[in-house]
Protein backbone atom coordinates (compact mmCIF):
# COMPACT_ATOMS: atom_id res chain seq x y z
CA UNK A 1 0.00 0.00 0.00
CA UNK A 2 2.87 2.38 0.79
CA UNK A 3 4.30 1.75 -2.70
CA UNK A 4 0.97 2.72 -4.32
CA UNK A 5 0.80 5.91 -2.29
CA UNK A 6 4.34 6.85 -3.32
CA UNK A 7 3.49 6.22 -6.99
CA UNK A 8 0.28 8.27 -6.67
CA UNK A 9 2.13 11.15 -4.98
CA UNK A 10 4.86 11.13 -7.62
CA UNK A 11 2.29 10.92 -10.41
CA UNK A 12 0.41 13.91 -9.03
CA UNK A 13 3.57 15.99 -8.96
CA UNK A 14 4.51 14.83 -12.47
CA UNK A 15 1.08 15.74 -13.88
CA UNK A 16 1.23 19.22 -12.34
CA UNK A 17 4.76 19.69 -13.69
CA UNK A 18 3.65 18.57 -17.17
CA UNK A 19 0.74 21.00 -17.14
CA UNK A 20 2.89 23.89 -15.94
CA UNK A 21 5.65 23.34 -18.47
CA UNK A 22 3.20 22.78 -21.33
CA UNK A 23 1.33 26.00 -20.55
CA UNK A 24 4.56 27.96 -20.11
CA UNK A 25 5.99 26.77 -23.43
CA UNK A 26 2.68 27.24 -25.25
CA UNK A 27 2.44 30.82 -24.00
CA UNK A 28 6.06 31.47 -24.91
CA UNK A 29 5.70 30.12 -28.46
CA UNK A 30 2.02 30.68 -29.22
CA UNK A 31 2.32 28.64 -32.38
CA UNK A 32 0.30 25.91 -33.98
CA UNK A 33 2.97 23.25 -33.39
CA UNK A 34 2.64 21.50 -29.99
CA UNK A 35 5.95 22.79 -28.60
CA UNK A 36 4.77 22.24 -25.02
CA UNK A 37 4.20 18.53 -25.57
CA UNK A 38 7.50 18.20 -27.40
CA UNK A 39 9.28 19.99 -24.55
CA UNK A 40 7.69 17.67 -21.98
CA UNK A 41 8.49 14.53 -24.01
CA UNK A 42 12.12 15.52 -24.50
CA UNK A 43 12.72 16.73 -20.95
CA UNK A 44 10.97 13.63 -19.61
CA UNK A 45 13.28 11.43 -21.67
CA UNK A 46 16.27 13.37 -20.36
CA UNK A 47 15.04 13.12 -16.77
CA UNK A 48 14.45 9.36 -16.95
CA UNK A 49 17.96 8.94 -18.34
CA UNK A 50 19.39 10.88 -15.41
CA UNK A 51 17.44 9.04 -12.73
CA UNK A 52 18.00 5.62 -14.35
CA UNK A 53 21.74 6.19 -14.12
CA UNK A 54 21.52 7.54 -10.58
CA UNK A 55 19.58 4.44 -9.52
CA UNK A 56 22.06 2.24 -11.39
CA UNK A 57 25.05 3.65 -9.50
CA UNK A 58 23.03 3.77 -6.26
CA UNK A 59 23.17 7.53 -5.72
CA UNK A 60 19.40 7.45 -5.21
CA UNK A 61 18.11 4.72 -2.88
CA UNK A 62 16.15 2.06 -4.77
CA UNK A 63 13.18 2.59 -2.44
CA UNK A 64 12.54 5.84 -4.33
CA UNK A 65 12.57 4.18 -7.79
CA UNK A 66 8.78 3.75 -8.06
CA UNK A 67 8.07 7.26 -6.75
CA UNK A 68 10.44 8.84 -9.25
CA UNK A 69 10.17 6.67 -12.39
CA UNK A 70 6.64 5.27 -12.33
CA UNK A 71 5.15 8.13 -10.34
CA UNK A 72 6.77 11.45 -11.18
CA UNK A 73 8.27 10.74 -14.60
CA UNK A 74 5.32 8.52 -15.57
CA UNK A 75 2.89 11.27 -14.60
CA UNK A 76 5.06 13.80 -16.38
CA UNK A 77 5.19 11.79 -19.61
CA UNK A 78 4.92 8.13 -20.58
CA UNK A 79 6.95 9.00 -23.68
CA UNK A 80 10.05 8.91 -21.49
CA UNK A 81 9.33 5.28 -20.57
CA UNK A 82 8.85 4.41 -24.23
CA UNK A 83 12.15 6.02 -25.23
CA UNK A 84 14.04 4.44 -22.32
CA UNK A 85 12.67 0.98 -23.13
CA UNK A 86 13.58 1.46 -26.80
CA UNK A 87 17.12 2.44 -25.82
CA UNK A 88 17.37 -0.64 -23.60
CA UNK A 89 16.35 -2.83 -26.55
CA UNK A 90 19.07 -1.20 -28.66
CA UNK A 91 21.68 -1.68 -25.90
CA UNK A 92 20.67 -5.34 -25.64
CA UNK A 93 21.19 -5.76 -29.39
CA UNK A 94 17.48 -6.17 -30.09
CA UNK A 95 17.42 -3.82 -33.09
CA UNK A 96 14.38 -5.46 -34.71
CA UNK A 97 12.38 -5.15 -31.51
CA UNK A 98 13.55 -1.56 -31.02
CA UNK A 99 12.51 -0.71 -34.58
CA UNK A 100 9.14 -2.39 -34.07
CA UNK A 101 8.66 -0.45 -30.82
CA UNK A 102 9.34 2.85 -32.59
CA UNK A 103 7.09 1.92 -35.51
CA UNK A 104 4.37 0.51 -33.28
CA UNK A 105 4.31 3.41 -30.86
CA UNK A 106 4.40 6.13 -33.50
CA UNK A 107 2.77 4.93 -36.71
CA UNK A 108 0.36 2.44 -35.16
CA UNK A 109 -0.36 4.89 -32.34
CA UNK A 110 -1.47 7.56 -34.81
CA UNK A 111 -3.56 4.97 -36.66
CA UNK A 112 -5.20 3.88 -33.38
CA UNK A 113 -6.08 7.49 -32.51
CA UNK A 114 -7.67 7.90 -35.95
CA UNK A 115 -9.55 4.61 -35.57
CA UNK A 116 -10.75 5.65 -32.11
CA UNK A 117 -12.07 8.95 -33.45
CA UNK A 118 -13.70 7.28 -36.47
CA UNK A 119 -15.25 4.49 -34.38
CA UNK A 120 -16.66 6.96 -31.88
CA UNK A 121 -18.14 9.13 -34.62
CA UNK A 122 -19.75 6.08 -36.23
CA UNK A 123 -21.10 4.83 -32.88
CA UNK A 124 -22.55 8.25 -32.01
CA UNK A 125 -24.07 8.50 -35.49
CA UNK A 126 -25.79 5.14 -34.99
CA UNK A 127 -27.16 6.31 -31.62
CA UNK A 128 -28.58 9.53 -33.00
Amino acid sequence: MQQLLLIAAGGSLGCVARYGISIFVYNATGGVFPWGTLAVNLTGSFIIGIVAELFEIALIPSAWRSFVTIGFVGGYTTFSTYTFETLNLIREGELKLATFNVFGSNVLGVICVALGIYSTRMFLKILS
